[in-house]
């Protein structure tokens, strides 16, 4: 009879050890493949930013800084998107991504903003156009975000069960980092309302 218990424990803890890694694979690929929307969301927000700059850049004449803040902030966003999408959950990775999105966002903020005082600019058709677009991608990549943070934490939810994170040390699963916002905390603050 024990010649027969020792051979089944191992075979289920074989089974068990199957089930578990694969159940981490298949989290695994989830955020790998919830990333890759945030991918296209944000590739679509890097052709954007190009067009956008053209059309002010007739407008702002004397505003060149705010023009030249804005194209670096997408060459530095467009860099890091490359390589988190390399390795997508990857702490590093993730933290340089989130940082240069900042980067991005608050220097098109100070585009927009400064195309408040350029009312010809304003009115313009392609830079409402071009506003109205890259108002929408926003949208979608906040949504695609959340998928993503959520997969992730699904992710890091499983591995760090027991006995999951037994099986996920032995084959060196790693926790992944969620994609932070970009707003700053200046942009997550209420706004003040007076009467």
């Amino acid at each position: 009879m024990a010649f027969y218990i020792l051979p089944g424990l191992i075979i289920l803890c074989v089974v068990l050890a199957v089930f578990i890694y694969n159940q981490l694979i298949t989290n695994q690929n989830r955020y790998k493949n919830t990333f890759s929307q945030i991918d296209v969301q944000l590739k679509r927000r890097y052709d954007l930013v190009p067009n956008l700059v053209e059309v002010a850049k007739k407008y702002l004449v004397h505003e060149r800084e705010t023009l030249e803040a804005v194209i670096k902030a997408r060459n530095m966003a467009v860099s890091a998107s490359n390589q988190a999408a390399g390795s997508p959950g990857e702490p590093d990775a993730m933290r340089k991504l989130s940082s240069a999105e900042g980067m991005l966002s608050g220097a098109l903020g100070r585009l927009f903003a400064l195309s408040e005082n350029y009312p010809d600019l304003k009115a313009n058709q392609n830079m409402m156009q071009l506003h109205e677009e890259l108002t929408s991608t926003e949208n979608r990549i906040a949504f695609a975000r959340q998928a993503y943070n959520d997969a992730i934490m699904s992710y890091n939810i499983s591995l760090g069960k027991f006995p999951n994170n037994m099986v996920g040390g032995v084959f060196n699963f790693k926790e992944a980092e969620q994609l932070q916002s970009t707003e700053s905390a200046e942009e997550r603050k209420a706004p003040k309302v007076t009467f």
